[in-house]
């Protein structure tokens, strides 16, 4: 009896995730997921079964596509090649997004994504058409990263490490209210008030690129799989318009922040150059001030996590000269050198969506060692510059 009434509350929790709408001549049936429930990958394809679409629309990109058929492939990652391309930070968002969704998934056993596999697996069953409905996600985070203020990414970044031990308990049946569209409007007004351009970005913007991808799916009769977070956002944009050019475009790094990059290099040149015009000595006693606080700090920051010590040496020796070049980073050169004598292990790829999770797994593993020294090199570096820079104009006035 029991069981037969969970089936029945099953159905009926379903069937409310599932929405039917018109919009002119096309069919479009909406299916609210949560990207770690089973019961979402089931309801997937018992829709897609008995509707028998002309499309199937997936939340996911061209390279989401692609990981989450061959989920090992970015095993393969090569460091010294993310280190070189300035994606480190994008490495990082991507390795602590899907971790914390397979963490997720395994309190639930459940894989992450399988009503995207199921998707994509149903749509082949079905003869339907596949279309990729989200935009690229390198664009949704180079949008966010380039919008945000240096206040609003220290909140961010704060936030996410020290969610990383947050052994929060998770049930279907959290999963079902959050799937409830009262409850998700509450999540996303309360996301916007915290950041309110990751909101806009994360959300709104891929709602409408979710909308007009779907409108435009071959066929007169469509079923998209979306995160249930979506599915408000997106009922309303199936009714309007959309640019996407606008919001597919990455705004290039504002004239301002490449000026006042430059600002602190001439300031401090000048400050020397000053000091040597007046007095050798003293111009000596400001250059070596710079060289120590910088290079000192550069270098203990990357012993605090641990670097090896050819990669503390190379953080003393390059900080006094990247600090005064915004196109260089501290950093980049401590990255390279821990990546070359400590090259990660196939163990360490194959753990860190483990080992990310936890302060202690960052230094365990040597491919997230090799981020985190990157990381604490240039905010050892950074914080040299600030030092060193007071110290010279106290000292020279």
């Amino acid at each position: 009896m029991s069981d037969m009434i969970n089936e029945i509350t099953n159905h009926v929790n379903n069937m409310t995730n599932v929405t039917r709408l018109m919009v002119e001549d096309k069919e479009i049936i909406l299916i609210a997921t949560a990207h770690v429930s089973r019961e979402s990958a089931d309801l997937v394809k018992h829709v897609i079964e008995e509707e028998k679409p002309d499309s199937v629309c997936v939340e996911l990109d061209e390279d989401r596509y692609k990981n989450i058929q061959n989920p090992k492939a970015w095993e393969n990652t090569d460091i010294v090649k993310v280190i070189k391309s300035k994606r480190v930070g994008f490495l990082l968002a991507n390795l602590a997004l899907s971790s914390y969704q397979k963490k997720m998934a395994k309190k639930l056993d459940t894989p992450v994504g399988g009503e995207m596999l199921q998707g994509i697996e149903s749509a082949k069953t079905a003869g339907a058409t596949l279309v990729l409905a989200d935009r690229n996600i390198q664009t949704t985070f180079l949008r966010i990263w380039r919008k945000l203020g240096m206040w609003e990414k220290t909140k961010l970044l704060t936030g996410l490490i020290f969610s990383f031990d947050d052994d929060t308990e998770i049930s279907n049946q959290d999963l079902q209210d959050l799937l409830q569209e009262d409850m998700l409007k509450s999540v996303m007004a309360s996301m916007r008030e915290q950041f309110p351009k990751i909101g806009e970005i994360l959300i709104s913007e891929r709602d409408q690129y979710l909308a007009a991808k779907i409108k435009d799916a071959p066929g007169p009769k469509i079923v998209a799989v979306l995160g249930g977070a979506h599915v408000p956002g997106v009922k309303e944009e199936l009714y309007k318009e959309q640019d996407l050019k606008r919001i597919s475009y990455v705004p290039p790094v504002k004239p301002i922040s490449k000026i006042s990059g430059w600002v602190i290099p001439v300031v401090i040149f000048g400050l020397i150059g000053y000091a040597f015009f007046n007095n050798i000595q003293t111009g000596l006693e400001q250059l070596s001030a710079w060289v120590l606080w910088t290079g000192v700090l550069a270098a203990a920051f990357t012993a605090l996590s641990l670097g090896h010590p050819l990669s503390i040496l190379t953080s003393f020796v390059m900080a006094p000269f990247t600090t005064l070049n915004p196109v260089l980073a501290c950093g980049w050169f401590t990255g390279l050198v821990e990546a070359t004598i400590r090259k990660p292990s196939v163990k360490d790829l194959q753990n860190v969506s483990e080992d990310i999770l936890t302060f202690k797994g960052f230094f365990r593993n040597r491919l997230l060692r090799i981020i985190l020294v990157v990381f604490m090199a240039n905010l050892g570096a950074s914080l040299g510059t600030f030092i060193a820079g007071a110290g010279i104009i106290r000292n020279l006035f």
